[in-house]
């Protein structure tokens, strides 16, 4: 008879807390920090536990008074000149010291190119667990306390939660507009608490020269207007509409991954489980069918409003405001009205200015 097979037990007495990193660029925040704050506050309640930020860089002192206001109970600041622009070794070195003396249970970091980054090279020295761009987190209570993150899998058609029960802590990086960040609060009060930079400029191998913004790229994640299209659009040249509707209200255009896969249009623009999860105020998908697999990556806009032909189409389920009808009749009179009304404000601030003159 076989013998059973049982877990090791683990003693992880020591490490408690959930430790959030907020990245910044120029002394501005990504959204994605102040919304993983406010997940990490749900999570950190759950564990009856604190919630801690780190914030690194150069004059970002004032970040650590946000990452209070928005939820966390103490903020680990390190700043320094040779921290102004991220580089993965300094800024790596930092966290680890963080981590080894503050023993957090769980980190998160977004799942941007630097989160992901700044994770990867963390996990591999501690060494440890590193979920990849999950959607969903929550947590076990006592005893295990363990993070469940979750992520798609296979092809999208499951949904993976993982687990890291022999190494703490447990680390994972989310995607950007799955959480909803907490409302900022001025009257929190938290303990801020510096860090001294071990690492000289001569110890750092890599040098930042320049950085050069990309004018032309789409930014899905912090846009506050997306204008989807999907199959329903037929090709590549419906895009041009799309396109004219979200410049009219100061959008961002977006896609399906029918319509990526097709080669409508670039990978950037799509929003789903393979793609961008957004957070928009509000969300146009047109010529969209509904699938599970884009609504996951919109489902959280403030509105939703669905154009399609087809009356009974999954979308309408998801959405707040639906429209069915041919959305080559549609779009260009939504966009007439817009560049109307835009005009209309334009021109009655003009009047206001002259009649105050």
């Amino acid at each position: 008879m076989a013998e059973a097979v049982q877990e090791q037990a683990y003693d992880w007495s020591e490490y408690r807390g959930v430790l959030i990193y907020v990245e910044q660029r120029e002394g501005l925040a990504k959204p994605v920090s102040w919304q993983l704050l406010g997940q990490g506050r749900r999570l950190a309640d759950k564990l009856d536990t604190q919630l801690f930020a780190a914030v690194i860089g150069a004059q970002v002192e004032h970040l650590a008074q946000d990452a209070v206001a928005y939820g966390a109970d103490r903020v680990y600041i390190c700043e320094a000149e040779e921290l102004r622009d991220y580089r993965t070794r300094p800024y790596s070195r930092v966290m680890m010291q963080l981590i080894e003396e503050v023993k957090p249970e769980i980190v998160l970091f977004g799942a941007t190119a630097t989160g992901r980054d700044l994770a990867g090279a963390i996990a591999t020295h501690l060494p440890t667990g590193l979920t990849a761009d999950t959607t969903e987190l929550d947590v076990e209570p006592d005893p295990s306390r363990l993070l469940l993150a979750s992520r798609p899998a296979f092809s999208e058609k499951m949904m993976a939660t993982i687990l890291c029960k022999q190494y703490r802590p447990q680390m994972a990086t989310a995607r950007a507009g799955v959480f909803e960040a907490l409302p900022r609060d001025n009257q929190r009060s938290g303990e801020v608490i510096r860090l001294d930079n071990r690492m000289q400029e001569e110890d750092i191998a890599a040098k930042v020269l320049d950085f050069v913004e990309d004018q032309a790229s789409v930014n899905l994640e912090e846009a506050e207007i997306i204008v989807a299209g999907g199959r329903g659009l037929g090709g590549p040249e419906a895009f041009r509409l799309l396109g004219e509707l979200a410049a009219a209200m100061g959008g961002e255009v977006g896609a399906s991954r029918a319509a990526v896969d097709a080669g409508w249009i670039g990978h950037e623009h799509q929003v789903g489980q393979t793609g961008y999860t957004v957070r928009p105020k509000l969300y146009f998908a047109i010529g969209i069918s509904g699938a599970v697999q884009h609504t996951v990556g919109m489902s959280n806009a403030d509105c939703v409003v669905a154009i399609n032909k087809d009356k009974d189409a999954p979308i309408f389920q998801v959405a707040h405001y639906g429209i069915v009808g041919d959305l080559f009749q549609i779009v260009p009179a939504l966009t007439e009205e817009m560049k109307r009304r835009k005009a209309a404000g334009m021109q009655a601030m003009h009047e206001e200015g002259e009649v105050g003159a």
